[in-house]
């Protein structure tokens, strides 16, 4: 039996993007029997994929890419210009290698320990304050946390123009008005700041430790056996410490499921398996990236629907961490779905799906778990607090989205 592949009748939905949020393409395609759904966007004809087989398709290299794929605001705000998320092919998997040779299990834990470290400072100085939002206190945190582990030479003077700029690139990418053009003004300086250091990495002013982020960017090689260019370098170099900084949505969030759901603060507290669980469903439940975007190579028929050579395609990151095709219950918290979990490459995709080394799965998915369960085993079992009375709801139009209190803590002291 043919079936039709349903589409929106309206000339354009660039709008319905603005209005949905989060949920653009779930309330379109999940609705239907197949995995396709075609739109329209500023004009241009888009194909929405979601579902496992959507992401399957989303992530074939050998159908889809890169070029031209994400739109300007974008690059200039959030990614930066010409960087890996823009790459295809040989030259892609060499820059990937670059990123995955940072992720080493011994680097890992050092970051899991400089994590640690800075949960402990930060809760000396929060017993001192009347009350905090885990939300801007994390990015500083976390800003800190990610210059030391990239090997990045951060002077404590700098360290609140830092963090606003990298937070500034992560929220501004979808806005409008000011906050848009604070967003590039904030990805420039940081670009000029980073290049700085790399230009002083290679003339030997700066002692840089090798395997860091900053002495690997500033001497990589391309397949021609060329350096990068520095400002290259330190686009590749940013794109090692702002997805740690945007890691402090995760941070709240994760605060307010422990205030939710306080059954589970005992076993993330201690038990390793459970604390592993727990990150993965707070990644998997509440809203990170709302969906991603590719071309397609050349043309071909999927699910009965024509690509065409060069079209846009979106893939459905939030609703596919929400579908209840493949997670019984999406719209209920629970850690203990991971239990079964296989690991699978297209199901649980909060930050891209596919595979690490040759796909374009983000690089920084293992660095965010180790944060992650670093922070939450951190605040289970040595920061105690209150929760007073706040607004920690949060909306699916916003994007990215964020608890409205950013999730306010009072009473910070240590326990045990």
């Amino acid at each position: 039996m043919t079936v039709k592949v349903p589409k929106d009748k309206t000339i354009d939905n660039t709008l319905a993007i603005f209005k949905d949020g989060y949920n653009f393409i779930p309330k379109r395609v999940q609705n239907h029997h197949l995995d396709v759904y075609e739109t329209r966007v500023l004009g241009e004809k888009v194909a929405l994929l979601s579902g496992i087989e959507g992401a399957k398709l989303f992530y074939d290299t050998s159908r889809m890419n890169r070029k031209n794929a994400l739109p300007k605001r974008v690059l200039k705000t959030l990614f930066g210009e010409d960087a890996i998320q823009t790459m295809d092919g040989d030259a892609h998997t060499h820059r990937k290698l670059l990123f995955m040779s940072l992720m080493t299990p011994d680097a890992l834990q050092e970051l899991y320990e400089i994590t640690t470290k800075n949960w402990a400072r930060f809760t000396k100085k929060w017993s001192s304050m009347k009350k905090v939002t885990l939300y801007d206190e994390s990015r500083e945190l976390l800003c800190r946390t990610a210059c030391e582990w990239a090997g990045i030479p951060l002077e404590e003077k700098e360290v609140k123009k830092r963090t606003r700029d990298l937070s500034n690139m992560i929220d501004g990418f979808s806005a409008v008005g000011p906050k848009h053009i604070e967003s590039r003004r904030a990805r420039k300086r940081s670009e000029d700041w980073m290049e700085d250091l790399i230009l002083q990495v290679r003339q030997g002013k700066l002692e840089a430790e090798k395997g860091k982020a900053i002495h690997e960017m500033a001497m990589h090689k391309d397949l021609e056996g060329q350096p990068l260019d520095a400002r290259m370098a330190a686009i590749e170099v940013l794109n090692v410490i702002r997805p740690l900084v945007a890691i402090s949505k995760f941070i709240a969030f994760g605060g307010v499921a422990l205030h939710e759901y306080p059954e589970t603060q005992t076993r993330v507290s201690l038990d390793d398996e459970y604390l592993f669980r727990f990150a993965q469903e707070v990644r998997r439940y509440f809203p990170f990236v709302p969906f991603l975007g590719a071309r397609v190579d050349h043309d071909f028929t999927w699910q009965q629907y024509p690509f065409k050579k060069d079209q846009l395609v979106l893939i459905d990151i939030y609703g596919i961490n929400h579908d209840p095709k493949i997670w019984g219950n999406p719209d209920q918290f629970n850690p203990e779905r991971f239990i079964d979990w296989d690991g699978g490459l297209f199901d649980l995709i909060p930050q891209g799906g596919g595979g690490y080394y040759k796909g374009h799965r983000c690089p920084g998915e293992w660095p965010t778990i180790e944060v992650l369960q670093a922070s939450f085993r951190y605040i289970t079992k040595h920061l105690g607090y209150d929760v007073p009375k706040q607004d920690y709801s949060y909306s699916l139009k916003k994007m990215p989205s964020l608890p409205k209190s950013g999730f306010i803590i009072s009473n910070v002291h240590f326990k045990n």
